[in-house]
């Protein structure tokens, strides 16, 4: 049994999420994610006025008969939620740490599907694969994504995308819709999110701090890596080095975008210190322009 707090606060991150979904997301959703699969619904007899390149030519060699393959709209979705758990997800120096922040649009992404009525999972990872949710819907199982986001006890502390991408890879047969939500402060994953974007349809959000970019000007400070427990002084003092700083994360943050842009994988970037409710509706707004 949970303690009264926990289960609190889990109570208060429901209604926070469930009223942003009411009030700004009704039918953002629906716009541009339902629809968008087809699913098999049968083989039948080639009729006059049927496009040919639906022709089943397997079945029509065997039967000596045209055949056409059928398809409907998929009106149900999986949905699933690939969180980052590492060590560098507790870091936060405004209102919240990337992992809250994490957490809240978990529970935004997760209520809008199962509002729905689509199905939606959970993965925790760091460098390996802390815990999977399998896909399912209701309330009550809203309740348990967000506990255990909220209150993840990870093993591990370092990022390492390859573990989850391949473990979703073999479990997911069917395709979904798939969300990553971490700071990607990983290297070597593109073969693997190559792989998973070809079979599902994923979604990067990219958890930033502002204070990863830049430090305050305060003289020497003792930085730790929540990743690799390791700590050093450095000094914050002259302009060099500040921009020495912010030069690498543009590096690397341009990086990810040519990674993400190459392999066709739609990337929202979120910081702690804004509201992440408008570029999450500017990001549907956008999706669905595309698909229109």
């Amino acid at each position: 049994m949970l303690p009264k707090e926990v289960m609190a606060k889990i109570r208060r991150l429901e209604i926070r999420t469930g009223r942003i979904v009411n009030e700004l997301f009704a039918g953002q959703y629906e716009s541009v994610f339902k629809g968008r699969g087809m699913e098999f619904e049968e083989v039948r007899e080639y009729l006059p006025g049927d496009d040919i390149r639906s022709i089943d030519w397997n079945v029509t060699a065997r039967t000596g008969r045209p055949h056409i393959k059928k398809f409907v709209e998929e009106r149900e979705l999986t949905i699933l939620l690939l969180v980052d758990a590492s060590g560098s997800q507790q870091f936060g120096t405004r209102a919240q740490t990337k992992m809250e922040m994490a957490a809240e649009l978990s529970g935004v992404l997760a209520y809008t599907a199962i509002k729905n009525n689509d199905r939606v999972g959970a993965l925790l990872f760091t460098d390996r694969v802390e815990k999977y949710i399998p896909p399912a819907k209701g309330t009550t199982h809203l309740s348990r994504i967000l506990r255990d986001v909220l209150y993840a006890k990870p093993e591990g502390k370092g990022t390492d995308l390859n573990p989850p991408l391949d473990f979703i890879n073999e479990v997911l047969k069917r395709r979904c819709i798939v969300f990553i939500i971490s700071d990607f402060f990983a290297k070597n994953y593109e073969r693997a999110l190559a792989v998973t974007n070809r079979r599902h349809d994923v979604i990067a959000f990219e958890v930033r701090d502002p204070r990863e970019e830049r430090l305050p000007s305060l003289g020497y400070l003792a930085l730790e890596d929540l990743e690799r427990d390791t700590s050093r002084l450095v000094w914050t003092g002259t302009a060099a080095g500040q921009k020495a700083l912010a030069d690498l994360q543009a590096r690397l943050r341009g990086k990810r975008q040519e990674t993400f842009r190459k392999l066709g994988v739609d990337r929202i970037e979120l910081f702690t210190d804004r509201p992440y409710v408008e570029p999450l509706l500017s990001f549907f707004r956008m999706r669905a322009r595309r698909f229109r």
